[in-house]
């Protein structure tokens, strides 16, 4: 039985100041919530104050990156074991305005696999194809090619943890979203292919979310396929009253 994970990716908003101010509003609405796992992705500037708030709750706090390094001379970056020190508990990794604009490649996404699993820490490997790649047919070779080398050279053992999370990019921030059947199908591609590289047991115990324009009026729809374990919100993730009836499946 997968427990379903619902999380929400604030990209690059909010302050710690209206993070706090959303926390405020949005724990007493999913206090009792048991259905699904909770998890936030604030900025960095306020990873650690969300992490505080958020101590005791049923809501957890992970960062949308990370390098693979625990530490070096690379301007900017934070390193798992900054993350693990703070009580991080979750990780983006590879998601594709990363890859995008970040220049982030499959390569980096499996050291930074690999380096969160040492470490502890939830990683979230974001896959998913363009349009273009859509409608030329090789949205299966883009999905394989990127679970195969995100778990280049992961064991079976010790990678429990692992989410995979699928993000069409066609439909990411575009308010198209994917319909039941295509997610369905995009995820039995990929928990193939986790079979493939970590074996049916593995592939059977991995959630695999969903994410592209993800919000109250399709969720109990997308939710209700027996394929989809959970969703990764953007945008309706940064209003707490929005995100709430997400994480409740309520339109």
């Amino acid at each position: 039985m997968r427990k379903p994970l619902i999380a929400g990716n604030w990209k690059m908003y909010k302050t710690p100041k209206e993070s706090l101010a959303f926390l405020e509003r949005f724990l007493p609405l999913v206090a009792t919530h048991t259905r699904d796992e909770i998890a936030l992705f604030p900025t960095m500037s306020s990873l650690g104050y969300v992490i505080e708030a958020t101590h005791g709750t049923n809501v957890s706090a992970g960062a949308q990156t990370m390098h693979w390094l625990n530490e070096g001379p690379y301007t900017g970056q934070t390193s798992p074991t900054m993350l693990a020190s703070i009580h991080c508990t979750h990780v983006l990794l590879g998601h594709s305005e990363r890859r995008i604009y970040a220049n982030e490649t499959d390569e980096m996404v499996n050291l930074k696999l690999k380096a969160a699993i040492g470490h502890g820490l939830v990683p979230i490997v974001c896959v998913g194809e363009t349009l273009e790649k859509r409608q030329s047919n090789l949205t299966e070779a883009v999905l394989r090619w990127q679970i195969a080398n995100a778990l280049n050279g992961v064991e079976a053992e010790g990678s429990e943890a692992l989410v995979i999370a699928y993000e069409p990019i066609w439909a990411i921030g575009t308010g198209s979203t994917a319909t039941p059947t295509q997610v369905s199908e995009a995820h039995r591609i990929i928990r193939r292919e986790i079979a493939e590289r970590l074996g049916q047991e593995r592939a059977n115990q991995t959630r695999i979310l969903y994410g592209g324009s993800v919000k109250p009026e399709n969720t109990a729809m997308l939710m209700a396929q027996p394929e989809i374990d959970g969703a990764l919100v953007g945008g309706a993730s940064l209003d707490p009253d929005t995100f709430a009836r997400i994480v409740c499946y309520a339109s």
